[in-house]
């Protein structure tokens, strides 16, 4: 899964064909190419691949029978988990760029290529965060993510910023704030995290739900699909609402802040009070 998982490389590859095709053709060619790319993909799948009757629903199972699993407080929790790993890294994935061009003045093709910084470890890395959660388990690898993950986004919220103090010589002023090139670094960071975590969350699915796993999973990924659709919204409106765009990671921050603390008391207390044996009955 961690192999199939890391097709999100797409994303990054999309940050060099779209600015090239914008700047030549116009915003009109970007859709058309995509979709002669879409169709030549389906024309492949329906070639060569095939249903495994072993892996299909009895027909006795309703889908309303398989909805109950919204029920379950562990699916709702790798909900919120895959909603960051994954919904940000989506929503990143389509904002870096103009953030690039608009906090930093850049052109848009070097934007692009920066952007790719976050979102190609974001994509590729996903098959060896499959593989450290096979040999380190899933608990400890997204335990370790969102730490990770809480740590960049806090650096990346701060805006900058000019401060004046009063000292015995006169005002002096000061600049707080990322340069272009520490931005970078932390978001490349904050990339490898969320794709060891988009492996980790699904290894979850697979020791929980193995009898059950496409429904769970694909719910799992529809709150992060939801994430990836929202917080470009919502970063929108924050920034229409404060003028800092840096309040992007902000929102980001308390979502994490959200999933630690959801971890902390499900998994690690549960853990810490009822010994290494409760890790199996986290709820």
């Amino acid at each position: 899964m961690g192999v199939f998982g890391a097709g999100n490389s797409g994303a990054a590859v999309n940050k060099f064909v779209a600015p090239v095709l914008l700047v030549a053709f116009g915003w009109t060619m970007v859709p058309k190419v995509y979709a002669a790319i879409m169709l030549g993909t389906a024309v492949l799948f329906w070639l060569f691949s095939y249903s495994e009757p072993s892996h299909l629903v009895p027909r006795h199972v309703k889908f309303s029978d398989q909805l109950k699993a919204l029920k379950d407080p562990k699916v709702l929790k790798y909900c919120q988990y895959y909603s960051i790993v994954f919904g940000g890294y989506v929503a990143l994935s389509l904002w870096m760029v103009q953030y690039y061009v608009g906090e930093y003045g850049l052109d848009i093709r070097v934007a692009a290529l920066l952007a790719a910084c976050f979102s190609l470890p974001g994509g590729v890395l996903r098959a060896l965060g499959g593989v450290l959660s096979d040999k380190y388990g899933a608990h400890s690898m997204t335990w370790w993510v969102l730490w990770v993950s809480w740590i960049c986004l806090f650096l990346l919220s701060y805006p900058q910023m000019d401060f004046s103090i009063v000292t015995a010589n006169g005002p002096s002023t000061f600049h707080i704030g990322l340069n272009v090139y520490m931005f970078t670094a932390l978001m490349a960071v904050l990339g490898v995290a969320f794709a060891f975590g988009k492996a980790s969350v699904f290894k979850y699915i697979s020791d929980d739900y193995s009898h059950n796993i496409g429904t769970i999973s694909g719910i799992v990924g529809l709150a992060g699909g939801m994430g990836g659709f929202m917080m470009p919204i919502m970063f929108g409106a924050l920034m229409d609402l404060t003028g800092i765009r840096s309040s992007a990671f902000m929102l980001m921050y308390g979502v994490v802040w959200v999933s630690l603390i959801w971890m902390y008391w499900t998994e690690v207390r549960r853990t810490e009070v009822m010994g290494s044996n409760a890790a199996g009955a986290r709820v």
